[in-house]
């Protein structure tokens, strides 16, 4: 079964950029596009006839209307765009959230706006992106407002943006202690489409030991442990992808703060999402979380237990 990249918009400008996005990876990956958008309000289709005669059609079709506006409009600036692309659009009778988790069962992966509007008709406010985001079992990336194709390329000569050059590097985030294949697999597959180098970022820290006096030597010993066990960890991961030419970056401190640093300039972040199942509910890890409100550029979240 083939399973399309779903983008789902509400017509706010991180949804217009998440579904051009999400345009230009289904061509990357030879998949088609589907449009969802999602609304909770309203009448059935089929129901207009009854509702008209009891003179409420008005206040129940607004919501239904507003939503094939926004789809048309995605629609029809994405066929303009990349006339080579299948894409199909739905409206989805549903509250958001369970919307886009039922969409991204089937779909190769999810693109959403890391931000929205609120309210009446906002469909990926932060608190749905983020309620999505804990409890998807498919990958998912957030677009910030404003994301556009020449973010995903180095500038040219003249430092002007252009679609023309190479694409920036893509930078996963990597423990190496509990390392998982489906982080490091889309990582590395979203590189060897876009033809671009791999960073491989590793946060360590030296533990706390009262009264020692070697914390250098200590320091330099954690250092090279976490390099080592860094290189040792891709060594099967180069082979499999010999065209990604791979960087590997090893930095003391607190991992949500050394991925953001070292992602800096990146055209993707790929980051583990480790679910805590709470007897509330799903939460995504402090780590995810930081990155998902701090990183300006686009995250693809992969998830894992």
């Amino acid at each position: 079964m083939i399973r399309p990249v779903v983008a789902g918009v509400d017509g706010s400008r991180e949804g217009f950029a998440a579904a051009d996005w999400a345009a230009r990876e289904a061509l990357r990956r030879g998949l088609p596009l589907r449009l969802v958008h999602a609304w909770e309000a309203g009448l059935p289709e089929g129901a207009a006839e009854g509702a008209a005669e009891a003179g409420i059609l008005p206040e129940l079709r607004a919501p239904q209307h507003h939503a094939r506006h926004v789809l048309r409009s995605a629609l029809d600036r994405l066929d303009e765009r990349y006339p080579q692309l299948t894409i199909t659009a739905e409206q989805v009778a549903r509250p958001p959230v369970p919307a886009l988790l039922q969409e991204a069962e089937g779909a190769e992966l999810l693109v959403i706006g890391s931000q929205g509007p609120t309210g009446l008709g906002g469909f990926l406010s932060g608190s749905v992106a983020m309620a999505a985001v804990a409890h998807s079992e498919r990958p998912i990336v957030l677009v910030c407002e404003g994301a556009s194709a020449e973010d995903e390329h180095l500038p040219d000569g003249g430092g002007r943006a252009s679609v023309r050059t190479p694409c920036r590097e893509v930078a996963v985030a990597v423990d190496v202690d509990e390392p998982n294949d489906d982080v490091l697999a889309f990582a590395f597959r979203a590189a060897e489409l876009r033809r671009a180098p791999l960073r491989a970022v590793h946060a360590w820290h030296l533990p706390f030991a009262h009264g020692l006096t070697d914390a250098a030597e200590r320091q330099a010993r954690m250092r090279g442990s976490a390099e080592r066990e860094l290189a040792q960890l891709l060594l099967p991961w180069r082979e499999k992808f010999p065209t990604v030419p791979i960087s590997e970056v090893c930095h003391e401190g607190r991992p949500a703060h050394v991925v953001i640093r070292a992602a800096n300039g990146s055209g993707l972040l790929v980051v583990g999402l480790r679910r805590r199942r709470t007897a509330v509910a799903p939460q995504t890890g402090p780590v995810a979380h930081a990155l998902i409100h701090r990183v300006k550029g686009p995250v693809a979240l992969v998830p894992h237990d």
